[in-house]
């Protein structure tokens, strides 16, 4: 499974650089360094480190739920190529997920991103237009809840955060990431609307 390679990489990046300020700041998100030294490979360097073990545990946890059902999807979609199609939709919601930051952060040299929430997110929004009405079991709440139910209340939570803008989290990439995954899979998968759409009938209906 693709994600479990995914997870060990960015353990083997990560874990090490809680404690190496200067390889941390090598390979962060800084839209500014970006566009003054030209450093590209930021875009996709920045989603192997995270802040610390509580960051790393959450977004690894989250990649190790979804990601084997998303690549499982493409795969029954797309044959053999779905695995291909499952990378391009992680690394792309890499770099999707940070260009309005870019845009908006690229003359503040203070600011600095990292961690795969972006990806994530993306590989999360997949899972959820293939298989919406599948019943997710969350932490601390003891009852099943749709998937699209789930997201939509992601996406509600993000908004809100992001408008508030009282944390260091990047929200907005969150909310791009998941976009990315939603139209990633819908223009790769045509086929998985129709399936979408079967699947929140049936659930309005039930």
């Amino acid at each position: 499974m693709i994600a479990i390679i995914i997870i060990v990489v960015t353990c083997l990046v990560s874990i090490p650089a809680f404690s190496n300020k200067d390889f941390f700041y090598r390979f962060d998100f800084s839209p500014y360094t970006v566009d003054e030294r030209k450093e590209y490979y930021r875009f996709v360097s920045h989603a192997f480190l995270h802040a610390d073990w509580t960051h790393l545990f959450f977004n690894m946890y989250v990649l190790y739920v979804f990601g084997g059902a998303a690549q499982s999807n493409f795969e029954s979609y797309l044959g053999n190529t779905g695995i291909f199609y499952f990378v391009l939709l992680y690394l792309g919601g890499i770099v999707f997920a940070v260009l309005p930051t870019y845009k908006k952060e690229k003359n503040n040299p203070s600011y600095h991103s990292i961690g795969a929430s972006g990806a994530v997110s993306a590989v999360l929004f997949s899972f959820i237009i293939f298989s919406p009405s599948t019943s997710l079991n969350l932490m601390f709440i003891p009852i099943p809840i749709p998937a699209i139910v789930v997201g939509l209340g992601y996406l509600a939570y993000e908004h809100y955060q992001s408008r508030k803008n009282t944390s260091n989290i990047n929200h907005d990439a969150h909310i791009t990431g998941a976009l990315f995954g939603i139209a990633f899979t819908l223009i790769t998968v045509p086929k998985s609307l129709s399936a979408f759409i079967d699947q929140i009938t049936y659930l309005l209906n039930f």
